[in-house]
């Protein structure tokens, strides 16, 4: 194609058309809900429980939303690439396309940034119930005190070879992955009843230091023999996978499960604006002064803490 042809028309047509093509990783919708926003903030109210059934005693014992739930705030985020004029000009051989694909797929791909950021703090920010997103004290209501920061002794472990924290077997991340499901199965809402007795699918979420064990622990092989006397929470027709994240590579003796098939998710990434394609071209001040294009990409978005009681944080000892 002829870059010097396309000029910068050609060069936001590139930018619209890659982000037609999202380049989210699969992980982040796995465990976030997403809402559009048409406010500088949005306030979850619907992070409190939906009632169970109940005889009919006295009437109906109708339950509103929470009159104080998560606020998230919007924010302004950018990114912006410069194109010498020269360059757009004698470019015949695809580099800005390729230049330009790449920058538009960054754009996508903060939403991972957004999401590993929020996991990566679980233990330090607050959740709609005012504790910490991962912590060992929920409580609301008649569900006692509740934990989804757990560790697990991997030395006490009924396995045929140990490893370290950082380096554990198979045997023993198969059962420490096994803790943090039967932890999920043991959450309840303020009226004492199960929240997640009907999930059958589940994310793995594990630094790269911890990938290859923790794809070989959830091998049907292994899954297969481990069923055999230490898994009763991977039930038969459960969906287990297990996904790495660089971004989570500050961890080395710990990974989250996550539930995936439920309504409301652990995590909620809201848009205000979509990505929108800022120019400078040859009329702008910038370009006079410097013969060069800038391109920019522009959004109004943020993350929160949705339902602690999808996720539990598991940490080898």
């Amino acid at each position: 194609m002829d870059q010097s042809a396309l000029g910068v028309a050609g060069v936001r047509g590139m930018y619209y058309a890659r982000l037609e093509q999202p380049a989210i990783p699969a992980w982040v919708d796995l465990i976030a809900n997403r809402f559009n926003s048409d406010m500088a903030s949005e306030t979850y109210a619907m992070l409190g429980f939906s009632p169970a059934m109940r005889e009919w005693v006295g009437g109906r014992q109708a339950k509103g939303f929470r009159d104080n739930g998560f606020t998230i705030v919007n924010k302004h985020f950018e990114s912006t690439i410069e194109i010498r004029a020269r360059d757009m000009r004698r470019d015949k051989t695809g580099q800005i396309m390729a230049r330009v694909n790449e920058h538009a797929d960054r754009a996508d791909q903060h939403w991972a940034s957004l999401l590993a950021t929020l996991i990566l703090n679980g233990q330090t920010t607050v959740c709609y119930d005012g504790q910490y997103f991962f912590d060992t004290d929920h409580s609301e209501g008649n569900s006692g005190t509740q934990s989804n920061s757990i560790s697990v002794d991997i030395s006490t472990l009924p396995a045929t070879l140990h490893g370290s924290t950082t380096a554990p077997s198979i045997e023993e991340m198969q059962q420490a992955i096994v803790s943090g499901i039967t932890q999920i199965g043991t959450f309840k809402d303020d009226q004492g009843e199960p929240m997640n007795e009907n999930a059958n699918s589940f994310l793995v979420l594990v630094p790269p230091s911890l990938s290859i064990v923790a794809g070989n622990a959830i091998a049907p092989a292994a899954l297969g023999a481990l069923a055999q006397n230490l898994n009763p929470a991977i039930k038969a027709g459960n969906s287990l996978q297990v996904q790495s994240s660089v971004r989570l590579g500050a961890w080395t003796d710990k990974f989250a499960v996550f539930r995936t098939d439920s309504a409301i998710k652990p995590f909620i990434l809201q848009e205000e604006t979509p990505v929108d394609v800022k120019v400078w071209d040859e009329n702008s001040d910038h370009f006079k002064d410097n013969d060069s294009y800038k391109f920019g990409l522009d959004a109004w978005r943020n993350g929160g803490n949705g339902y602690w009681q999808r996720a539990c944080l598991v940490t080898l000892t």
